[in-house]
């Protein structure tokens, strides 16, 4: 201790030296001093610390002033709470100074301090007290002050106050604002200025009362209308407040904009500037109070955005002709000087802002998408003439931005049902885009290169909007990219947007479209794959690649003669292939794009081809672009042009092997791919050495640690198996054994699973001796065998069972001579009472694959045997049966298909087993072999609707849901009939059905469900609690899997949806279990449901939701039931995202209930899983904290900055949370969370 303060007393004496240098050392000393953590200073060196540095700060020396305003800040944090206010007071006095030097750095000062001050929420007093010292000192220096810099400086200062700990001066902030109004009206601009800032801070955090105060003095000046200066001033202001604050501002809009709109008309032309900046702020900000102005606004937007008096646009189009020609149009307008000057011109001002309120209107309201491209569109595009740049820049930009809106959503929800709606856009946008073409081709070729960038990035968006929209202007725009590409003067980004703007148009349109002008556009393109500039090479690159595929498409004939455009082609993207020291992206591209001319143009390049296939070995020997090299490679070995690879196959086809060494996945799976086509196309030409050398690869690679590339290594052996019969021999056991360590996984299904079928298929018929069909047989079936003779305790999972009866299956119909005996074995497999469970269930699976495919009628055994099986003491073989009677009644229909229905209907005890067999056969018969059957069977099931099982229900639903789908118009009407029948078991039932009748894919009941959905969906207000539950899970269906069923009912259904989702108070009761007494919530699965459903809409439905009313209903939700709650949370990480700005309104209400469950404590007793349940709900509040914490300006909110740093307060929830935050930034975009 006595050093550290022995040391800084020498420091001390040190500063008050007459040496500047020696002061300024030992400043810069103090410091770094001050800065450490550990530094403890006694009350005595405190106080000489302070004292010599609020001495210093009037230092003659700059430099040293300013080290001293420097140690400020760490120093607030070290020393007592009255040093601070002394400094505190020291600073305010000096900012009233005369001298101008000491007033600037004793504001720094003030700032630094302001700055380091802990914020108020860890609890410390000093903050506040600080805080309202210098408010008290500033409020009387802006109000009294005559001298300008001083109230400039001291409403800065308040400013910074405000936006960092507003919510501490709460008790000042009438005092504040009564400060602040009077500056509104100050003569000079610049105190307005800020006083508009430091009340857009106040507005954050002030109280109601406040706010409406202000606004109340905001209307009644704005009705005064006392100078048209001041109007513009409070204009200003309530666009600064509505922009800070937004939330809060919507409910005085009624009045607010008839005001606004009122001085729209006034004849000033930053007035109106102003005007349309509050409109702007007001549609972004205000989304749902605005609504029924929008007309209005949009009038005055399009009136304005071609207001430019003072410019004569009419007789533009013949002049434009004559100006071409004589370019000396200058002498003209001298001679107009003296009358008008074009520098007091500022309409372009108004322009610029109605433009922008345009594209806030265009970008937030998706809804009126079809009014915007009737009335919005042409004004736009017939203001691309625009003459002032900046404004065209956002002329151009609220035309993307509508192109943006336009955008069809590619996604699995409405790739399903493009229904007409969405079309009418993209329908009105296409007509429109001759007069688009029209309005900026000839921009193309001025000088300004701001506006080219513009039009290119505009039509970029159009082609990507609209695939193949441009077709017929290529001519037209052709010469454009051209004047870009070639023109001298470009910049290098011109030249990059005019290169990826053709990339979009290659990609997007047909070849042929381009086969007259690609004279003309190949050279440039060439000359750019040579500039210096590395970014303009690899675009360069892409474009030819593209273009390539342009002058010679394979997939289709083509009459385009490619041959004379080789030579422009190949030398410069050789050169580039060539160079070693380049950029790795050009590099890779050069690469790219040399594999496409050899797969496109290969037989054109005759001597060329064997030297660069060379260079490509090379690339293939260097680890930076051995991967693209690969890939090009792959390319090049698949064309139909038969390309001669013999030369490099020898040396590089070991290198390949080596790949598959290599721990990269990328580069593994592209290798094996690779060697899978040369495997295909290039047989004859490779060595069984060759072969070999990879085949020692292969049983490293078929792991289950990753199943895509096993599956891709598989799918390469089956090629080998087909192609190579002879080397199958070669297979080591370990790459089968691998194989059928695969089968036996619980994880393997889908494609790995497919591959292995495949390649055993492959593998029988190679006819290899030691892995014929029985010896395969064997090896698969073994586990299963021998878990049950020794009693050994491998037990296989479930799922391994079913890979294991496919297998069995496609190995019997590869060898369909030995599937006989095979079926029989089987059959005695299940006859002996000895075998184990695992082998019953086994041979039933497997019977079941067999009998799928082929007709076993002639076993005659199997219908008793099953029958006998559905008796069985073991649930799985008893499932297993049943899985086996419905597929091999697939199989046969005739014969199994009566004989089942019989069994339903007279064995009351097997019904539930039966039932599921039946479920098999409707789910996987094909339509018109099931339609004889289907009185029968719909006779029967309606039969079994009331049962009062629950499972046997939920079957019988889904095979009338499947059964619905084999005759839709007869049998849809029939279901709907049935809702008005007596027990609500049998409702339950029916709209269970529908729900099995919605699939993801089209399907033909689409347009007749749509017609009927709305009458099923009246359930949702069933008396019965069960039938309700049922229908919000059709609903949750329909809303995930075909969105276009239900969106236009939405405005009937959704009341039905939010009522569901109350707690209520009937339904729940108490249980007692033995002393203890235990609640129960009947509604909670109702509850759950609804909101299942409200989430599920967030994805597929958003713009047909009031959010705000939405909102309300997850605010309830937060204060539900732990399951509910958990629910709501993702709902909020969501929304999020989606709707930022509803949920900055709302921000004090969701944070309330988030705050409680973070602070939650269990009781001390309680048991283990009270303990993990209140720690997952604390993780789940805090990931949605943290999704909160992503939207823009949310810091501003004081309700959540107080929340953030209470959170971060304690050490237990700061771990927590930070862990959370980690989690979610190496995350994907939480997109879709599965809830089907």
């Amino acid at each position: 201790m006595a050093s550290v303060s022995y040391h800084i007393s020498s420091l001390l004496e040190k500063m008050t030296s007459t040496d500047k240098d020696f002061r300024f050392m030992a400043t810069n000393d103090l410091m770094m001093e001050l800065q450490k953590d550990s530094i403890k200073l006694d009350e005595d060196s405190e106080k000489k610390v302070v004292k010599m540095l609020l001495k210093l700060l009037e230092d003659k020396n700059g430099e040293v002033q300013n080290l001293a305003v420097k140690c400020l800040g760490p120093l607030v944090g070290k020393v007592k709470e009255y040093q601070v206010e002394t400094i505190v007071d020291t600073l305010c006095t000096n900012m009233l100074s005369d001298k101008e030097q000491l007033r600037d750095i004793s504001s720094i000062g003030l700032k630094t301090v302001i700055s380091e001050l802990p914020p108020a929420s860890t609890g410390s007093t000093m903050t506040a007290n600080v805080c309202k010292k210098i408010t008290a000192q500033l409020t009387g220096a802006i109000g009294k002050q005559e001298d300008v810099s001083v109230q400039l400086e001291a409403l800065d200062i308040l400013s910074d106050m405000l936006s960092r700990l507003g919510g501490t001066l709460y008790s000042f902030h009438s005092s504040i604002l009564n400060c602040l109004l009077p500056q509104l009206t100050s003569p000079r601009l610049a105190v307005r200025k800020r006083a508009i800032i430091a009340l857009g801070h106040l507005v954050l955090t002030c109280s109601g009362n406040i706010f409406s105060e202000l606004t109340e003095h905001l209307l009644a000046e704005l009705k005064k209308n006392e100078s048209t200066s001041t109007t513009r001033t409070y204009i200003q202001c309530v666009a600064g407040i509505s922009r800070q604050a937004g939330h809060r501002i919507g409910e005085h809009l009624e009045k607010i904009i008839p005001l606004i709109v009122q001085y729209c008309n006034v004849e000033d032309d930053e007035l109106r500037e102003y005007c349309f900046q509050a409109f702007e702020s007001f549609v972004r900000r205000c989304p749902k109070e605005i609504d029924p102005h929008i007309p209005n606004v949009m009038g005055l937007c399009l009136k304005y955005i071609t207001f430019d008096p003072n410019y004569n646009y009419d007789n533009e189009e013949e002049e434009e002709e004559e100006m071409m020609e004589t370019e000396n149009g200058e002498d003209e307008e001298q001679e107009s000087d003296d009358e008008y000057s074009d520098d007091d011109d500022i309409s372009w001002k108004v322009r610029r802002s109605a433009a922008k309120c345009l594209e806030a209107l265009v970008s937030s309201r998706h809804d009126l998408l079809q009014d915007f491209y009737k009335t919005l569109s042409p004004v736009l595009i017939s203001r691309f003439k625009e003459r002032e740049e900046n404004v065209k820049a956002d002329i151009f930009s609220a035309y993307i931005s509508l192109l943006k809106q336009t955008l069809p959503i590619q996604s699995w929800l409405h790739a399903s049902d493009a229904s007409g709606k969405d079309d009418i856009p993209l329908t009105m946008l296409q007509n429109q885009v001759p007069s688009i073409v029209k309005a900026l081709h000839k921009q193309l070729k001025e000088k300004s290169i701001k506006s080219r960038q513009g039009c290119f990035s505009l039509l970029t968006e159009l082609a990507n909007v609209l695939p193949g929209c441009l077709a017929d202007h290529i001519p037209a725009l052709v010469p454009g990219i051209v004047f870009s590409l070639a023109d001298k003067s470009s910049s290098s980004n011109m030249r990059i947007d005019t290169l990826s703007f053709l990339h979009v148009l290659l990609c997007n349109h047909q070849p042929e479209v381009f086969h007259p002008h690609i004279k003309s556009l190949l050279p440039p393109v060439v000359t750019c794959i040579g500039d210096p500039f590395y970014k303009i090479t690899s675009e360069a690159l892409l474009v030819t690649q593209q273009l390539v595929k342009v002058i010679r498409p394979l997939d289709k004939s083509c009459t385009f003669d490619a041959k004379p455009y080789v030579k422009d082609l190949f030398p410069g993207t050789l050169k580039r292939l060539k160079a070693a020291d380049i950029d790795q992206e050009v590099k890779e591209r050069a690469i790219s794009c040399m594999g496409q001319i050899i797969y496109n143009l290969g037989d054109h390049l005759s001597t060329d081809l064997q030297p660069t296939l060379k260079i490509f070995l090379e690339r293939l020997k260097n680890e930076i672009t051995r991967l693209t090299t690969v890939k090009a490679l792959t390319l090049i070995a698949s064309s139909p042009l038969k390309i001669d690879l013999r030369p490099i196959l020898g040396e590089g086809f070991p290198i390949l092997a080596s790949f598959l060494r290599k721990n990269q996945r990328a580069l593994k799976l592209s290798t094996l791919t690779a060697l899978d086509i040369l495997v295909k196309n290039y047989s004859d030409s490779l060595k069984p050495a060759m072969i070999e050398s990879v085949l020692t690869e292969l049983p490293a690679l078929i792991t289950e640690n990753d199943m895509h590339v096993s599956q891709v290594a598989i799918m390469f052996l089956t090629t080998l198996a087909k192609v190579y019969p002879s080397c199958i021999s070669k297979i080591s056991g370990s790459i089968l054994a691998e194989i059928f360590q695969l089968v036996h996984l619980p994880l393997l299904q889908g494609g790995a699973l497919n591959a292995i079928i495949d390649f055993f298929q492959a593998l029988v018929l190679t006819k290899t001796a030691t892995m014929g069909y029985s010896e395969l047989m064997k090896q698969l079936t073994a586990p299963i065998y021998s878990s049950g003779s020794a009693g050994a305790s491998v037990t296989l999972h479930k799922q391994a069972y079913y890979s294991v009866a496919k297998c069995v299956a496609a190995l019997s119909s590869a060898c369909p001579k030995e599937a006989p005996a095979t079926v029989n074995q089987f059959i005695q497999d299940v006859k002996n009472s000895k075998s184990s469970s695992a082998v019953k269930v086994l041979a039933f699976l497997s019977l079941a694959e067999m009998g799928r495919t082929t007709n076993l009628s002639a076993q005659r055994e199997l219908k008793t045997v099953i029958l006998e099986a559905f008796t069985s003491p073991s649930e799985e073989v008893k499932s297993a049966a049943s899985y086996a009677l419905g597929n091999i009644s697939v199989g046969n229909l005739k014969e199994y298909l009566p004989f089942m229905l019989k069994e339903i209907g007279s064995q009351p005890k097997r019904q539930y087993l039966l039932l599921h067999s039946l479920k098999e056969v409707i789910s996987s018969s094909p339509a018109n072999g099931l339609k004889p059957y289907v009185e029968d069977i719909w006779a029967l099931l309606f039969k079994h609707c009331e049962c009062t099982e629950e499972g046997t229900r939920n079957v019988v639903a889904e095979c009338l849901g499947k059964l619905t789908l084999v005759n839709p118009s007869e049998l849809l009407p029939r279901l709907k009939k049935q809702l008005s029948s007596g027990s609500p078991h049998a409702r339950s039932t029916v709209v269970t059905a529908v729900k099995f009748t919605i699939a993801d894919q089209p399907q033909p009941i689409d347009a007749l469900l749509k017609g009927c959905i709305g009458d099923f969906l009246k359930t949702l207000q069933d008396p019965d609690l069960n039938v309700r539950r049922v229908a919000l899970a059709m609903f949750n269906s329909a809303a995930h899997n075909k969105p276009s069923l239900i969106r236009d009912l939405l405005n009937t259904v959704l009341p039905s949806l939010y009522n569901e989702t109350k707690v209520r108070r009937e339904l729940i009761r108490e249980v007692e279990m033995g002393p203890f007494k235990h609640t129960v919530d009947d509604g909670l699965d109702v509850r759950k449901a609804a909101f299942e459903c409200m989430y599920t809409l967030l994805e597929s439905c958003l713009d047909r939701l009031d959010i705000y009313e939405y909102l309300n209903h997850v605010e309830d939700g937060l204060k539900d039931h732990y399951d509910i709650r958990m629910l709501t949370f993702i709902m909020l990480a969501r929304l999020s995202t989606l709707c930022p700005n509803a949920m900055l309104q709302r921000l004090e209400r969701l944070i309330e209930p988030l705050r409680a469950t973070c602070s939650t404590k269990v009781k001390a007793g309680s048991v283990k899983q009270e303990f993990e349940k209140q720690d997952e709900l604390k993780r789940s509040a805090m990931r949605a904290v943290a999704a909160l914490l992503t939207i823009p300006e949310v810091e501003k909110s004081p309700a959540m900055a107080e929340f953030s740093s209470q959170i971060r307060s304690s050490p237990e929830t700061a771990s927590l949370f930070e862990s959370i935050q980690k989690d979610s930034a190496s995350l994907p975009t939480p997109d879709s969370m599965d809830m089907s």
